[in-house]
């Protein structure tokens, strides 16, 4: 559900945004039906209070050869001593794990990693996962296809 602090113009301009970010002011303005400078001060205002995070560029994964997605469920042996903050610190500097969700249920941790084949991902648990202290565990599931993939939030 969207939060109903904001009104419909800047819900519709963020929904835009969402969806082709490179819009020009005026074309955004035009889509939205307000004139440039509002939809400028309410693009500020959404970056200014962090709604809007940052602006990026969807690179497709298959096309730059990593052809292998998987989620991984990761079990730590204990929360204590340094273990949790050691894997996150893991997760925040590989590249190759871009998505990692602290979970309830029989893992810890649910992380996306990319890759460009098995041996990639083998690669990656033996030289980083499996070196962490208090990494219990790691089940591995292999994407077969993607059924769905959107960045875009639902804003109204």
């Amino acid at each position: 559900m969207a939060n109903n602090s904001f009104d419909r113009s800047t819900l519709a301009i963020l929904e835009a945004l969402q969806q082709d970010n490179r819009l020009s002011n005026q074309a955004l303005a035009e889509r939205v039906g307000l004139s440039a400078t509002p939809v400028w001060r309410r693009i500020r205002e959404l970056e200014d209070s962090g709604v809007i995070r940052r602006h990026v560029a969807l690179a497709d994964r298959e096309k730059l050869g990593l052809s292998l997605c998987v989620l991984a469920h990761v079990s730590l042996l204990r929360h204590g001593e340094g273990a949790v903050e050691a894997f996150e610190a893991m997760v925040r500097a590989s590249p190759e794990i871009v998505e990692c969700h602290a979970v309830t249920g029989a893992a810890d941790y649910v992380i996306k990693v990319v890759a460009a084949d098995m041996k990639g991902y083998d690669a990656f648990l033996q030289s980083k996962v499996f070196k962490v202290p208090g990494v219990a565990s790691v089940r591995s599931d292999v994407v077969l296809r993607e059924v769905k993939y959107e960045t875009a939030l639902p804003v109204r």
